[in-house]
């Protein structure tokens, strides 16, 4: 499939190491996400997840405790996956996690083995977040979700042990957008600030009007087509019109301000390379402090698919020092 681009192929930027993972995924005709077949890819998800969970080993001093939600409407309770360090003392700071997926794949539970180490590195709690995916429940229903999942953790975490003012929200990807969203919901709805929203090569844009969304079309993990696709899922016909609130995509809401600080993370081979960077740019403008990182030759989840490389694990020493310095400053 040929690029629409006036510079280098996107495979001759490519960082050489993750080049080789790159060349060892298993490929269908649609990519590593095939999502003209939606239910089938969820069901070789679950079945990775597991296989990555199995060959992991168990972290036994943190603990899994399953929650619900409940909705203020009447609506289904939002599961909420709450992983807490046994060794840290004292109202634990919180992660409000939303999994990556593009809004249509993945569930809670996929996170836990990187999550698990995570919280016994920061000594905080992380809540992930299994919100409703498309084309089930279209946009904004995730949204909805996250921040129903941030009004129950404020109102619940004394009795949890948990420190309800000190809550960062983060998401990865698909995750990325819907973390995003949420913290615009609860802008807007004059909820508690979170510390943070740090967001992982977040999807925030339908519109497929950016240069990296039309020069990424041939490197197989989350191209041009995989997007399109996605997003048709998540917003049916309303997708590129105008019809499209700023909690289904994020990069459409016009004021930016108020919303709390902000991590944005990015390779340069992804095709929400231009979306990110411009999203990063109006927090800015609007008086957001704003820490962006761009990963040169790096493609989408590049963390994920080859995660010894020397690129990702500078990525991972980033985001684990932003999440440490916030969750452990005393709040302003």
């Amino acid at each position: 499939m040929a690029t629409d681009t006036t510079g280098p192929a996107p495979r001759l930027l490519m960082d050489p190491e993750l080049r080789r993972a790159l060349d060892a995924v298993p490929m269908t005709p649609h990519g590593a996400f095939d999502l003209t077949d939606i239910a089938a890819t969820r069901e070789t998800l679950r079945s990775f997840a597991a296989a990555v969970a199995a060959a992991t080993p168990a972290e036994p001093s943190v603990t899994v405790e399953e929650h619900r939600a409940v909705r203020p409407d009447g609506g289904p309770d939002v599961p909420v996956r709450l992983l807490r360090p046994t060794t840290a003392t004292g109202p634990l700071p919180v992660l409000l996690w939303f999994h990556g997926g593009g809004q249509v794949l993945g569930f809670a539970a996929q996170d836990d083995p990187w999550l698990k180490q995570l919280a016994a590195r920061l000594g905080c709690a992380v809540a992930a977040v299994d919100y409703r995916l498309a084309p089930e429940t279209p946009a904004p229903g995730a949204a909805e979700d996250g921040y129903t999942a941030h009004r129950w953790l404020v109102r619940e975490a004394p009795a949890l042990g948990l420190d309800g003012t000190r809550i960062g929200i983060a998401g990865q990807s698909g995750g990325g957008g819907v973390a995003a969203a949420t913290a615009l919901l609860v802008r807007d709805r004059g909820g508690p600030a979170p510390l943070f929203q740090a967001l992982m090569y977040p999807m925030l844009d339908d519109r497929d009007r950016t240069a990296s969304s039309r020069e990424i079309t041939d490197i197989g993990i989350w191209d041009r087509a995989t997007n399109r696709l996605a997003w048709q899922a998540v917003l049916g016909d309303r997708a590129g019109t105008d019809d499209v609130s700023p909690y289904a995509a994020p990069a459409r809401a016009e004021d930016l301000a108020g919303l709390p600080p902000a991590f944005i993370a990015v390779g340069e081979l992804d095709c929400f390379r231009d979306e990110d960077l411009d999203y990063a740019m109006r927090l800015r403008a609007h008086g957001v402090p704003v820490e962006l990182h761009l990963y040169p030759g790096a493609y989408h989840a590049f963390d994920l698919f080859a995660p010894e490389s020397q690129l990702a694990e500078s990525f991972q020493q980033t985001w684990t020092g932003y999440l440490a310095r916030h969750l452990r400053a005393p709040r302003p």
